[in-house]
């Protein structure tokens, strides 16, 4: 199975991030951890970007506030699946990161999750590896289940209570 790399662009980061963590952690996905900034060691994000594929990753999900380059710097650098997740660490309470995030040129996606969404940028990495893996595939489908059913009988005792 391939690996996730979470790259958070501060340690500070790492409150929400590890988020993304538990979700992987939860199908048995194995990851990777880093703290690499875009702007303070670009020679770094760089050298990481560029061998990720071959060092056994299978998507990359990227953490950054403010300006929050860092997932577009590494979707420049890899053909890999980047799945970036705008952390609300300014005054302006995220929106910069989410812009800097989502504006990315035509032919260097990044996928985007909501500001301090790390948990689903974790569903969406488990579900880009489940393609090409039936086992993860199962689990997520077992997860989606568990979810419905969850819902349905929070709707069932809520009838109870109206009726």
């Amino acid at each position: 199975m391939k690996k996730v790399a979470i790259i958070m662009g501060s340690d500070s980061d790492f409150p929400v991030v590890k988020k993304s963590a538990e979700v992987l952690q939860q199908f048995g996905v194995p990851f990777e951890l880093r703290v690499l900034s875009a702007h303070r060691c670009a020679a770094q994000v760089s050298e990481f970007a560029s061998g990720a594929e071959d060092n056994g990753f299978g998507v990359i999900i990227a953490a950054a506030g403010k300006a929050a380059h860092l997932a577009g710097a590494i979707a420049g650098q890899t053909p890999l699946p980047v799945i970036g997740i705008p952390i609300k660490a300014s005054a302006l309470e995220g929106i910069d990161a989410l812009l800097s995030t989502v504006q990315m040129p035509a032919g260097v996606p990044v996928a985007t999750v909501a500001i301090d969404g790390a948990a689903n940028a974790g569903y969406l990495a488990v579900q880009i590896l489940s393609v090409g893996d039936d086992d993860l595939m199962s689990k997520l489908k077992a997860f989606r289940a568990e979810q419905t059913a969850k819902v349905l009988a929070a709707d069932k005792k809520m009838q109870e209570q109206v009726l």
